[in-house]
Order: structure tokens, then C-alpha cells, then sequence
């Protein structure tokens, strides 16, 4: 897929730079086995997925252990001209979010201009297994994120209801205020899709 059309081009050529850092570091490996599946989530896939709220870190994991280079940090003009960072977020770790068991295998491939997908193939998070994401953590930026991408036409709750279920199965935490996550996001998923309404 193509990030959408609303997508900053700041934001999207400083995540290409931290793409391209990454695949020099996995072409220097002489023990890679390529190609490296990175799976982004968090709101840089969001933002791929919608062109809204542009984040400042990269959310991701990889398809097998790599030693992470120091230099994913980049610089880059936001829309009113102010310098914002982007960074690879060294500290993130999906293991105790609420995350489907086939996430990955349903993240959809992202064509990034310059980095060969035979050395790093980066794949964004369904906007189905994002906003499932979502719900373990559910703060009020998570809630946005959710209501973006339902704007956006790309969640149905009763879709984000059955994989956020299922997804409960192997969640590690508090199943009870997962469950209250699930019917707010349900709700304000149909809030966002609802016609508006006629004035008399």
C-alpha cells in the first residue's frame, strides 16, 4: 500500500531516513538473513493509514532479533515550519498491549521509494489490528487515533468488537477494563460513522 494522500511528506521522508538507516545496518550483518519484516503500529502507522495526528516516535517490532543502530533520529519541518523529531522508539514492546495472533501475518506491506523490500520489508498494522491496539492502554490520544481511522472508513465495530474478543485471549493484564474499552471504542466508532444530522 501507498500512505495516504493527507500523510505529512516531512513526516513520511524521515521515516523513509530511518528505514533506510535500518536496512544499511541489516546489509552490514554478514549473519542477516534478509529479508527483516518490521511491523509498525502505533501513530505512525496511524498517520500512514489516515493523515491524522502526526506522532514524534516509531512504534515497531521486527520479524527476528536485531541490534538496533543509535542514529534513528531525524529532524524534519512540520507543516507550519516548525523542526520536529521522529525517532525509533528503542522501548517499545507489544508484549503486554492488546495484540490479535495474526497481527502480522494480516499487516499490510507499505512501498517505501529507495529501500528494497528484499532487505527490509516494512509492513504498517491493519487499521483493524491498530485500533485493537489501542484498547489496553485506551488514553485519550488512543481514543483520537481510533476515531480517525473509523472517519477514515476503515473500522466497522462490530468487525473491531469480534478481533478485540479475540485478541483478549492471550492479553496479559486486566481482561474487566479491557472489555469497558471495547464497548467505548465500539461506540465511538459508530458515533463517527453515524449520518449527521439534519438541521430543522
Amino acid at each position: 500500500m501507498r500512505p495516504s494522500p493527507r500523510a505529512h511528506p516531512g513526516f513520511a521522508r524521515a521515516f523513509r531516513e530511518i528505514v533506510a538507516r535500518l536496512e544499511k545496518a541489516v546489509a552490514a550483518d554478514p549473519h542477516s538473513r534478509a529479508p527483516l519484516r518490521m511491523y509498525v503500529a502505533g501513530g505512525a502507522a496511524v498517520h500512514f493509514h489516515t493523515g491524522a495526528r502526526i506522532t514524534d516516535d516509531v512504534d515497531a517490532v521486527f520479524s527476528r532479533r536485531l541490534l538496533i543502530p543509535d542514529n534513528l533520529e531525524v529532524a524534519y519541518a512540520d507543516r507550519d515550519g516548525t523542526t520536529r523529531l521522529l525517532y525509533f522508539d528503542k522501548q517499545y514492546n507489544e508484549s503486554f498491549g492488546l495484540v490479535h495472533e495474526d497481527a502480522h501475518d494480516d499487516a499490510l506491506p507499505l512501498e517505501i521509494e529507495g529501500v528494497d523490500r528484499r532487505t527490509v520489508d516494512v509492513r504498517l498494522f491493519s487499521p483493524l489490528d491498530l485500533a485493537v491496539s489501542k484498547l489496553a492502554r485506551f488514553a485519550a490520544h488512543d481514543q483520537d487515533d481510533i476515531k480517525a481511522l473509523a472517519r477514515a472508513g476503515l473500522l466497522r465495530s462490530a468487525e473491531l468488537r469480534k478481533r478485540a474478543e479475540e485478541a483478549l485471549a492471550g492479553y496479559v493484564g486486566g481482561a474487566d477494563s479491557v472489555r469497558t474499552s471495547i464497548d467505548l471504542a465500539c461506540k465511538l466508532v459508530d458515533r463517527e460513522q453515524a449520518p449527521p444530522r439534519k438541521r430543522r
